[in-house]
């Protein structure tokens, strides 16, 4: 009798696989448990860091500021701002707190001449406000933000109608602002239109409205359109503002952010009037900074993900190991006719490699598609768009596969090893 192909072991094969219903489904199922795991979380991670990308471009790619050394965000509290300089003096603490004032962040913007830079002056002003028109009012949960007419390019804020600052706005220091998208929505409804030359009240003050911000997608990390934005100089009018002004820079393009930052700080340091051996008392951040810290520690969650999606085929390999050698004793008298019929032994131990790998397929199959699902739940929660982590997909698959095979190598042999006479004797 002719020899069985591959073929043949690899369609006797997918009928038992079929035809165990049960073992097949136990077993699949712990299998794509695993990679689920693996891969929902990893999919959920780069939805994150999506989110986190689009949260933290407060500013534009090509943009830095400059703030007052002690207004970083700290993260845990081994972040002392006094510490020792190279020849073992301690800082004043007095120095590194010093605030930026309007003179010096104005002084900066006259004397940067850096090609095609723009400079913008801004101040924070009182978070948690609330913004009243009529009988509408938002949450209090209003940003104030004091800007120039560079303020909304630096900041990466786009006007979607009504008009920017202007230099007698600033110079006036009149009751003008523009609202974010957010704040539009609950004050005028459906037709955010009707906001512009309307005067609202922020914090019991009456404000007109000369512009509308575009949306820039608030998400769960930041919220970015609920703000007001007015001039630098106006913000002085309200008791709660930061008591430093910051200073933001945007160049023409991403390679020349470091020797714009670099002339920044020469002439940040006249402006503070610092000595050669002082240590800055400012900090140059680049719009991407936070991201980077937060991406940082998300990836180090990728390394659990791997874990547990790693101890869960493990288990999954084990149980595969044990349900083919339970098959193997089952199928017996099948093994013992397919030698009796000119089957080879290395025809038996391909059928129970090729069973044992399908049944792994299946599971990283539908692994893959529930991982990616699950993990998409936060992108739609974030906001961002789907996600598919084709790198760990593959991963996943070449994972199954290798656990396939480790787990029915083993049976396989074992199989292949049976004498056809004491087989078909087998009960």
């Amino acid at each position: 009798m002719k020899g069985m192909t591959i073929f043949d072991s690899l369609s006797l094969a997918w009928r038992t696989v079929r035809s165990n219903k049960l073992r097949t489904g136990i077993t699949v199922a712990i299998i794509a448990f695993g990679i689920m795991a693996l891969i929902g979380i990893i999919t959920a991670i780069e939805a994150m860091n999506q989110s986190l990308k689009e949260s933290f471009s407060s500013m534009g790619a090509n943009a830095f500021n400059i703030r007052f050394k002690d207004s970083r965000v700290r993260f845990g509290g081994n972040n002392s701002d006094v510490k020792k300089t190279t020849r073992g003096r301690k800082e004043k603490k007095s120095n590194l707190d010093k605030p930026i004032q309007r003179e010096e962040a104005e002084y900066f913007k006259q004397n940067f001449n850096f090609p095609a830079a723009k400079v913008s002056i801004y101040r924070r002003g009182p978070g948690g406000q609330e913004v009243n028109y009529k009988d509408k009012k938002t949450n209090p949960q209003i940003v104030v933000w004091g800007g120039d007419e560079h303020y909304l390019q630096v900041t990466g804020y786009v006007i979607e109608m009504g008009r920017n600052l202007n230099d007698l706005d600033q110079q006036s220091g009149r009751n003008v602002c523009l609202i974010g998208s957010n704040v539009a929505k609950t004050l005028f409804g459906d037709r955010p239109d009707k906001s512009i030359d309307k005067i609202v009240r922020i914090g019991g003050l009456p404000y007109r409205v000369i512009g509308l911000l575009k949306s820039k997608g608030s998400s769960a990390m930041l919220r970015q359109d609920d703000v007001v934005v007015t001039t630098y100089n106006n913000v002085r009018n309200f008791q709660n503002a930061s008591r430093s002004y910051l200073v933001g820079v945007m160049v023409s393009n991403v390679n020349e952010l470091d020797p714009a930052s670099g002339v920044a700080t020469s002439v940040f340091r006249s402006v503070r009037r610092l000595k050669p051996l002082d240590d800055d008392n400012f900090v140059i951040e680049k719009s991407d900074k936070f991201a980077e810290m937060f991406i940082s520690f998300l990836s180090s969650i990728t390394g659990s993900a791997g874990a547990i999606g790693l101890i869960t085929l493990i288990g999954a390999a084990i149980g595969l190991m044990n349900i083919m050698l339970v098959a193997v004793n089952e199928r017996t008298k099948e093994v013992g006719l397919i030698k009796a019929i000119g089957g080879k032994s290395k025809n038996v131990r391909q059928q129970f490699l090729f069973e044992s790998m399908i049944i792994s397929l299946l599971g990283a199959i539908f692994g893959i598609i529930l991982g990616v699902l699950v993990g998409n739940v936060f992108g739609l929660i974030l906001k961002t768009g789907f996600v598919v982590p084709w790198a760990w997909v593959i991963v996943g698959v070449v994972i199954c596969s290798i656990v396939g095979l480790i787990a029915g190598i083993y049976p396989a042999m074992k199989a292949a090893r049976l004498n056809p006479i004491v087989a078909l004797r087998y009960e």
